[in-house]
C-alpha cells in the first residue's frame, strides 16, 4: 500500500533523514522504532506531506505522492495523528471531530463515522460537549485518534501515541490501535516504546540517525540481540 524508498529530508545543511526505505503492506501494522533524533517523526511528516523530501520517493497505492501537498493526501486516504496530539484546545470534542469531516459532503456518512468513533471511544462520547483542552492526556490522545478515524483514511500514521500516558492508558491505546487495524485500516506506527510497538505490529524497521538499518517481521526484530540491548533493555 505504502512504499518509501531512499527518502531524504534536509533542513538547510542538516540532514534529518539520509536514507530511509520501508514498505507498509495493506491491512498490516508496521512500526518504526529508534532513539530520539533517529528521524522517525520527520519520516512520518514527509510521508504525509508536512515536509518536502529532498530525495527519494513515496508511493501510495501505486501512485507517486512524493510532492503531493498534505491537504490533498487526506482525500486520498492518508490520516496522520501527530506527536503531541495537536487537538484544538478551545473547541469542543464534537467540534474537533466535525472539523475532521470537512472533506465529506454526505451528512449520513459523517453521522455513521461519528457513531463508529463513539463505539470505539465511549469516553470521548461522554465528553462530547467538553473543550478539548480540558481533557486528560489520555482522553486527548483518544480524541486525536478518533479525529483521524473520522477522515476515513485507508492508512493511519501514528506518531508516539503512548507519549506521556500512564501505563494503564498506554495499554488501552495500543488495544485501540489493534482494534482499528482489525476493522481494515492499515497502520504505520512510530513509537519509542519499542516493546509495545513490536508486540502489536506485523513488521518493524529500526531507524538510526537518519538511516533504516534493521528490518523484518516484528517477532524476529524483537529477538535480535542488537534490538534487545539497544531498545528493549534486555
Amino acid at each position: 500500500m505504502l512504499s518509501v524508498k531512499n527518502l531524504k529530508v534536509t533542513y538547510g545543511n542538516i540532514a534529518a533523514i539520509s536514507d530511509v526505505s520501508f514498505e507498509v503492506p495493506e491491512g498490516k501494522i508496521v512500526s518504526l522504532i529508534g532513539a530520539n533524533g533517529a528521524g522517525k517523526t520527520t519520516t512520518l511528516r514527509a510521508v504525509s506531506g508536512l515536509v518536502a523530501p529532498s530525495g527519494g520517493t513515496v508511493t501510495f497505492k501505486g501512485q507517486d505522492i512524493t510532492s503531493t501537498p498534505a491537504h490533498k493526501l487526506v482525500g486520498m486516504g492518508i490520516s496522520h495523528v501527530p506527536e503531541g496530539r495537536r487537538i484544538f484546545p478551545v473547541l469542543t470534542v464534537k467540534e474537533n471531530l466535525e472539523l475532521a469531516a470537512w472533506t465529506l459532503k454526505d451528512k449520513a456518512e459523517v453521522s455513521r463515522r461519528m457513531e463508529e468513533v463513539f463505539e470505539m471511544f465511549p469516553r470521548i462520547k461522554d465528553r462530547i460537549a467538553q473543550l478539548g483542552g480540558t481533557l486528560s492526556g489520555g482522553e486527548q490522545q483518544m480524541l486525536a485518534v478518533a479525529r483521524a478515524m473520522i477522515t476515513g483514511g485507508d492508512i493511519l500514521l501514528l506518531d508516539e501515541p503512548s507519549m506521556g500516558l500512564a501505563p494503564v492508558l498506554v495499554d488501552e491505546i495500543f488495544d485501540k490501535i489493534v482494534a482499528i487495524n482489525k476493522r481494515g485500516t492499515t497502520v504505520l506506527l512510530v513509537e519509542q516504546n519499542a516493546f509495545e510497538a513490536l508486540e502489536i505490529s506485523d513488521f518493524a524497521y529500526v531507524l538510526e540517525v537518519g538511516y533504516s538499518t534493521i528490518s523484518g517481521p516484528s517477532k524476529e526484530i524483537a529477538a535480535d540481540p542488537r534490538v534487545r540491548e539497544a531498545y528493549l533493555g534486555v
